[in-house]
């Protein structure tokens, strides 16, 4: 049975269209204008360490990162920059704080960018454009990168605490600055730990000037609470078309980060669909374990990044309907399973073997479709609850 499946040809449908900034480059991807939101994420080693940092750079290049970011708060640190910038398949940014001078390392290191925190770098005024004239000769890009945490004593001053006005007061003056210097290629962010006030400083930003801007919550928490924080401030701007780039921070492994912004994107549209699992939540109707049947499915499609959404469903209320409009599900009742495929029953098998098919047919669709051989894990399934 030949099936047509994947991406409609026509663009899916967003929810506004994206704000028009401007564009730059952090090394070989495009942040801005018309070039794809990109899922940036920073590893949690110690950067002087270049083996385990270049491992971690591996995984988070084979979860989908775009953009990866390493801090470095020591010489050490600044050392390591030449050989992980040179052995790093996707760009690396440098993170620099207090000391202006490792600014320059990473550029010469060749980092594809660098993020300067204008905030807590010494005297950073009266380095602007020595840096400027650093990373334009280099051909490197720079965020700046307010946060919260660490706003600008002046700034902090007037408005008593970080507001979204204090925050967006920061970004645009160290913009001006290094516009001032005829230097363009910077993105912004403006981070903050509350989603509400993180919000409405970027949406203040977006009003100001065509940067590219960098969405970020920081300090968002431990997974769960940090994923709910992320996907509702994100959400809320990407809607508006704002935002150019995106990092999610977890307090958990860099590699999930980088799940949960491919999951965002692709929830928007804003990322082409990949392996997408539709369950529903279980009630009373539910004649199976339709838990243990979605964490089963998920498991053995794991790593598939074929377009592909599978419904798996617990009743004959909704089960046939949704199992229909997916391109591959199942209706489960009275023991058994109807086996859909692109809205047509191709098989019932027993409860037992529900699984076992789903998968199969799901490798047998994803096979005629060609599967991508260099396509990352990030097709990883999400799973939806109807």
């Amino acid at each position: 049975m030949s099936v047509s499946l994947g991406m409609p040809a026509a663009p899916p449908p967003v929810l506004a269209p994206r704000r028009a900034s401007r564009k730059i480059k952090v090394g070989s991807v495009e942040v801005g204008g018309d070039a794809p939101v990109s899922v940036q994420s920073m590893t949690t080693t110690q950067t002087s360490d270049i083996n385990a940092t270049l491992q971690q750079i591996a995984e988070l290049t084979a979860a989908g990162c775009d953009i990866v970011r390493v801090a470095c708060p020591t010489q050490d640190d600044a050392d390591a920059l030449p050989a992980i910038a040179q052995k790093s398949q996707i760009p690396v940014i440098a993170d620099i704080h207090f000391q202006p001078k490792y600014v320059y390392a990473a550029i010469d290191a060749g980092c594809a960018a660098v993020r300067v925190n204008p905030g807590n770098i010494r005297k950073f005024d009266d380095q602007v454009k020595e840096i400027a004239a650093a990373a334009k000769d280099a051909g490197v890009s720079l965020r700046i990168g307010v946060n919260a945490g660490s706003l600008d004593k002046r700034v902090l001053e007037k408005y008593g605490k970080a507001t979204p006005e204090a925050l967006v007061e920061s970004a645009v003056w160290e913009a001006g600055l290094f516009e001032e210097h005829d230097f363009h290629d910077f993105k912004i962010s403006v981070k903050h730990n509350d989603p509400v006030v993180m919000v409405r400083a970027y949406e203040l930003l977006a009003e100001r000037g065509d940067w590219p801007l960098h969405l970020g919550v920081t300090e968002a928490g431990p997974a769960f609470q940090g994923t709910i924080k992320s996907a509702t401030a994100f959400g809320a701007l990407l809607s508006k078309g704002i935002g150019d780039t995106i990092r999610v921070s977890l307090s958990a492994p860099p590699v999930e980060e980088v799940k949960v912004g491919i999951q965002i994107l692709q929830s928007l549209n804003l990322r082409p669909r990949k392996l997408e699992i539709v369950s529903c939540p279980s009630c009373g109707r539910a004649q199976v374990d339709v838990y243990s049947l979605a964490d089963k499915v998920t498991a053995g499609l794991e790593g598939m990044t074929v377009p592909l959404r599978v419904a798996v469903m617990g009743c004959v209320v909704n089960g046939p309907g949704e199992a229909r409009e997916a391109d591959l599900g199942v209706a489960s009742g009275n023991g058994k399973g109807q086996i859909f495929v692109k809205g047509e029953v191709v098989k019932t098998v027993p409860e037992a073997d529900i699984v076992e098919t789903l998968i199969e047919e799901a490798m047998r669709i994803a096979e005629e479709m060609g599967e991508p051989e260099d396509e990352a894990a990030a097709g990883s399934p999400s799973v939806t609850v109807s």
